[in-house]
């Protein structure tokens, strides 16, 4: 008998094990599906990490995080962009957005969760019927916790050894699809 599809499906891993690069192999395996959703990528200046970038599917950008930035909202020298992230994350992450195939979350982390209104964006979104691919950091308490913890949710672990064929068993794990 089959294995019936994971819902929710959870990426965790080491910081730079390749996270977003996974969802965005995924992402260029699938042209023809329908996703919503975001990544996030570095800032670089002169070859340092300044800051971080949200990249929507449909091409918008934005800052989320920058060393300059002057937020109350803190992770390590990063000030949070709250703001301009929600204007950016949460049209993408709507449940009402019709004839989705999968939402694409990168990544429930701790900046991400300075917004109130993601954190009841991804509940409703994992209670929902579309599937959801989202990177989860590895710790983290509050709401991080609660989504790695989630009963209906399928957690997994990135390693050097199986990030470079996850595109492919994702593929097959949310659509069947061997790719």
């Amino acid at each position: 008998m089959p294995q019936p599809r994971p819902r929710n499906i959870l990426l965790t891993g080491r910081p730079g094990i390749g996270k977003t690069t996974v969802v965005r192999r995924f992402v260029a395996l699938h042209s023809a599906k329908r996703f919503s959703g975001f990544y996030t990528d570095e800032l670089r200046e002169q070859g340092r990490r300044t800051g971080f970038r949200i990249i929507t599917l449909d091409g918008a950008k934005g800052i989320l995080a920058h060393q300059e930035a002057k937020s109350r909202f803190r992770v390590g020298k990063y000030g949070v962009n709250v703001e301009e992230f929600e204007t950016l994350a949460l049209l993408r992450l709507d449940v009402r957005i019709a004839n989705l195939d999968l939402f694409i979350i990168d990544e429930i982390g701790k900046m991400e969760c300075f917004s109130q209104l993601f954190i009841a964006s991804v509940r409703l979104l994992l209670d929902s019927p579309t599937p959801v691919l989202a990177t989860v950091a590895q710790k983290g308490a509050g709401f991080i916790s609660e989504v790695r913890s989630r009963s209906d949710i399928t957690l997994i672990q990135i390693t050097a050894q199986n990030r470079d064929m996850l595109p492919q068993q994702l593929s097959r794990m949310i659509f069947g699809e061997a790719n």
